[in-house]
């Protein structure tokens, strides 16, 4: 279970601060942690992990200067901090835990919790 804070309606090229404070885990400091999207109508999509062989890695080049990630493992929680958001950023974002695949490590698409709506206004 996860509860979220953080999202809510922002204009564009503003910032937002999510994050997502883990339960039921005991040894939350031992996962492999990150943040997917799904929009409205769309896919859902890798963000970010931060994992402990690879640190921070973004799934999309896009984001690159304006996503980054963080935890506290004392608090079981994780951030995402965004940063010169777009409209095309508008989603709810979902942390989740990271695996390997054959090109780099992308969130597992695991709902815990409602997630956190962001909305971009241009």
């Amino acid at each position: 279970q996860a509860v979220y804070f953080g999202g809510g309606l922002v204009d564009a090229g503003g910032s937002l601060n999510l994050s997502c404070t883990i339960s039921g885990f005991r040894r939350f400091f031992d996962l492999d942690m990150g943040w997917f999207r799904q929009a409205d109508g769309k896919e859902r999509e890798g963000v970010i992990c931060l994992t402990k062989s690879r640190g921070v890695t973004l799934s999309d080049d896009s984001l690159t200067g304006r996503f980054t990630i963080a935890r506290d493992n004392a608090k079981n929680t994780l951030y995402l901090q965004m940063n010169h958001l777009k409209p095309e950023d508008t989603a709810t974002y979902h942390c989740s835990d990271c695996a390997w695949y054959t090109s780099g490590y992308y969130p597992e698409f695991n709902y815990w919790g409602q997630g956190a709506q962001v909305i971009v206004s241009s």
